[in-house]
């Protein structure tokens, strides 16, 4: 189940337009964490059209709703390379193509940013890996409704109507605090020049963990090995 946030959303019209292009492609979760404008109002409502169902279920809450989904994306026009480890996308075409590979049975939310600003770094390191829209580098930024649209876009056109289902499970929240207290016990035993060399070591490999939407089985296979290195 594929669930779309929206951080500090500022103004009205743009959350009912998002509930409209979410109903477009057949999207019906919408979470609003920590909202700046009334996603009830009639502007809200005139610009969602045939989706004010969507808006009238959407769900307000904090920011730790992000931590309750087994895969958290961000969605940024601010990328970095591949140094800035939290900040190196994706595009949404290999998001579609991930998703379809991986089925449906965990809980994915897709998180965007404000209108003005878009998402803190301090956002971004709350999500697994990042979708960024290719877009001029004279004026990267998109409209909030029109990014939300070009991601599920992608999505829908891939996997069309076809249920997303697979009867190869992926790792859950618990598999995936495992492999990272493993991951992390590894790191603690291996010497590094300075602490910083540490925690992008740490980063790296949580990010390659969640963007490849690893099977239970593999988890289980990277698990013994890790036990073999001790």
């Amino acid at each position: 189940m594929i669930s779309i946030a929206l951080i500090g959303p500022e103004n009205a019209g743009n959350v009912g337009a998002v509930a409209r292009v979410m109903k477009n492609f057949d999207f019906r979760n919408l979470i609003l964490i920590d909202p700046k404008c009334d996603h009830l109002s009639k502007d809200a409502l005139d610009r969602a059209s045939h989706a004010r169902d969507i808006l009238k279920k959407a769900k307000i809450a904090d920011i730790s709703v992000i931590s309750s989904f087994d895969v958290a994306v961000a969605t940024t026009s601010k990328i970095g390379t591949d140094y800035n480890i939290p900040r190196s996308p994706i595009d949404p075409k290999q998001f579609a193509e991930k998703l379809s590979e991986a089925g449906g049975k965990n809980r994915i939310v897709i998180v965007f940013g404000r209108e003005s600003h878009g998402l803190s770094n301090e956002e971004v390191n709350l999500c697994d890996f990042v979708v960024s829209i290719p877009s001029s580098s004279d004026y990267p930024a998109l409209n909030l409704s029109h990014s939300v649209a070009v991601i599920l876009y992608e999505i829908y056109s891939l996997l069309g109507k076809k249920k997303i289902s697979s009867n190869i499970p992926l790792i859950g929240e618990e598999e995936k605090k495992q492999l990272f207290r493993m991951i992390d016990d590894m790191l603690d035993r291996l010497e590094f020049a300075t602490k910083e060399k540490k925690e992008t070591q740490r980063r790296l490999w949580r990010r390659m963990v969640t963007k490849s939407f690893m099977t239970k089985r593999e988890a289980f296979a990277l698990m013994g090995f890790l036990n073999k290195v001790k």
